[in-house]
């Protein structure tokens, strides 16, 4: 998640924020974990077939390609992300999904509530809340995160409407 507060061209505070998802293997790590599989894989799969167990070497190459499949659709659905800008004159929730479709959520950000809603056991989800309509965003983002950013788009919601911080 990254989030910023510029000036817009009227000199006001606008915020921005990009929400992405976490991969925690990056596509290099990706790379060599597939070769060290697929190595691993090789190796004790020729000594099943020189054992004269030939069908356990197909097996082997095929726990590799199920990981692999795996992993393509993981970062397929990594390439999904949010865009939230607020000015004072309005609040925009850019959803893009890996296919490319968008969607938009545009509001008046005096009439944007944001709510984070959380359960006893610390699980948690976020929504904007604009005359009767809720709009749930950020469900890939950690509990922690979730309420880092209900946080700041609050306090920005406030700036942005001219609010006084107390």
């Amino acid at each position: 998640m990254t989030g910023n507060s510029d000036q817009t061209q009227d000199g006001a505070d606008a915020f921005r924020a990009v929400l992405t998802p976490h991969r925690s293997l990056s596509p290099r790590g990706f790379l060599i974990l597939m070769v060290a599989m697929g190595a691993i894989s090789f190796i004790t799969g020729m000594l099943f077939l020189v054992a004269g167990a030939w069908p356990v070497f197909g097996f082997f190459g095929l726990d590799v390609l199920l990981v692999y499949i795996a992993f393509r659709l993981n970062y397929r659905s990594g390439r999904l992300y949010e865009t939230l800008d607020l000015t004072p004159a309005r609040l925009v929730l850019t959803r893009v999904h890996p296919c490319g479709r968008r969607e938009r959520f545009d509001c008046n950000p005096y009439w944007a509530r944001v709510n984070l809603r959380e359960w006893p056991d610390g699980r948690t989800s976020l929504s904007i809340i604009s005359r009767g309509t809720e709009l749930a965003f950020g469900s890939f983002l950690t509990d922690d995160e979730r309420r880092d950013l209900a946080s700041a788009l609050r306090e920005a919601l406030l700036t942005a409407r001219g609010g006084v911080r107390i």
